[in-house]
């Protein structure tokens, strides 16, 4: 029996498919746009090969894309006609294929749980298991479930470095900014190509305040995440808002045009990179041009999907800023509908945070700011259940603050503003500052009931 980079027991004997198949796990651990090459490799010398095919297929699922099923239900399929053939722990990433492609991927994240239990340097299932929580916004989960194997961990392992990054992320997520800053510097230099550590260390001081030192962070850097797939977008977005923060308007319009829009995909990622900070700089008073255009003529093809809520949220802001009042409703009613019927996970979310949060979004689009106050504040405590990053889902969050201070909702928005602050280790950024001073401004003024929108 062979084993692999990370001394995992594997059924591949070919050794070009082994070191194939040791790429692409290595890929996925850096988000690198070599790893479906790698991948297809391994599936083009072993086609039965049960784990390749699992890892096709929870790869397609991940791109939240319902026009990728067939394909992921084709690979399990594939999966399932050697599943006998398979070691144990091989089988349990097919079942945790299958599981998600029933509608339930908290039961495939129990299936690397259970691999985890046995294998606990498995770092391919560490991977999956923390990036599934992430898209479920299980942030306490992504911690628990890291901090449950590290002990097993040497310094020598080959995914020590990209365990540290993910323990990074967690840490943060979960508001431990200092050992997170510290744990995302630690895996770097662990893993020199380790994208998500160095990202980890960007949201801390996204978090804090501190773009200042999140920019002398990045900057120097850019090797670190040269090598990825469209993850290097978002790893550009946060150098953004860093600049944003800052009020280096041009710079950001710079990194908007020539990076996280360099290329123009329909990929829900990108696409929630590109909407998110148009709608930031236009809270701020800031002309995006056409810029919403493009974004929302790719949109308004996603209507219909249902994928995930994150990604619905997402083209929502870009048929709203782009003015799309018919995509708008048909999404905010396929939304609504989906809501009425629960059955998968994606359904619940579709439900609880989504009708609420789809219903705010419109109806600031619509400039009824009292309505958008009600619909978003409403859903603040269940918003992190739609999956993303506090960074991410922030967006929303200003949207919420500037639907309370131009509906005159001034003693709500100070309490949402402070949470906001609490939750964020006591920092502050110059976003809420100047929520904060128009606050007091508009209050010394007697009689202004609302801050007038840009």
């Amino acid at each position: 029996m062979t084993q692999d980079i990370f001394g995992q027991e594997c059924s591949l004997t070919d050794p070009r498919a082994l070191a194939e198949w040791n790429g692409a796990q290595t890929g996925v651990l850096a988000h690198a746009a070599r790893t479906a090459g790698h991948l297809g490799a391994v599936l083009d010398a072993a086609p039965d090969f049960a784990l390749g095919q699992a890892i096709k297929g929870l790869s397609l699922l991940m791109l939240g894309r319902s026009e990728l099923l067939p394909t992921a239900r084709e690979a399990l399929a594939l999966a399932k006609s050697t599943y006998e053939g398979a070691l144990p722990r091989e089988r349990k990433y097919v079942d945790a294929l299958e599981a998600w492609l029933s509608g339930h991927p908290s039961r495939a994240i129990t299936c690397m749980e259970d691999i985890l239990t046995q294998h606990p340097c498995d770092t391919l299932a560490m991977k999956l298991s923390h990036g599934i929580r992430f898209i479920m916004g299980d942030a306490r989960g992504m911690r628990a479930s890291i901090e449950r194997v590290m002990p097993a961990y040497s310094t020598e392992h080959a995914g020590h470095g990209y365990l540290l990054g993910c323990h990074a992320f967690a840490l943060e997520e979960t508001g431990d900014f200092d050992r997170a800053e510290i744990t995302g510097r630690q895996a770097l230099w662990t893993a020199p190509d380790d994208a998500w550590g160095l990202h980890a260390v960007a949201h801390v001081h996204d978090m804090t305040g501190n773009a200042r030192t999140g920019l002398g962070w990045l900057e120097g850097r850019e090797e670190a995440w040269a090598h990825c797939n469209n993850f290097r977008y978002h790893v550009w977005w946060h150098k953004a808002l860093m600049h944003l923060d800052l009020g280096q308007i041009d710079e950001v319009m710079r990194l908007y045009d020539d990076e996280v829009r360099k290329d123009k995909t329909d990929d829900y990622r990108d696409i929630s990179n590109a909407t998110s900070l148009l709608m930031r700089l236009e809270l701020d008073g800031v002309n995006v041009g056409d810029r919403w255009d493009e974004l929302a003529e790719l949109c308004e093809n996603r209507t219909e999907d249902g994928s995930l809520i994150f990604a619905d949220l997402h083209y929502l802001l870009a048929l709203i800023g782009g003015d799309r009042a018919t995509a708008t409703g048909q999404l905010i009613r396929r939304i609504h509908a989906d809501g009425t019927r629960p059955k998968t996970e994606a359904a619940q979310r579709m439900a609880d945070p989504g009708c609420a949060v789809s219903k705010g979004l419109e109806a600031f689009g619509e400039g009824h700011y009292g309505t958008a106050f009600d619909y978003l504040a409403k859903s603040r405590d269940s918003l992190q259940l739609a999956g993303g990053s506090h960074a991410q889902r922030d967006v929303f969050e200003r949207m919420t603050i500037d639907a309370g201070l131009r509906s005159g909702n001034w003693a709500q928005v100070e309490a949402i503003l402070d949470d906001r602050r609490a939750k964020r280790g006591g920092g502050e950024d110059n976003y809420a500052m100047a929520r904060r001073a128009l606050i007091a401004a508009a209050q010394s003024e007697g009689g202004a009931q609302s801050v007038p929108a840009e």
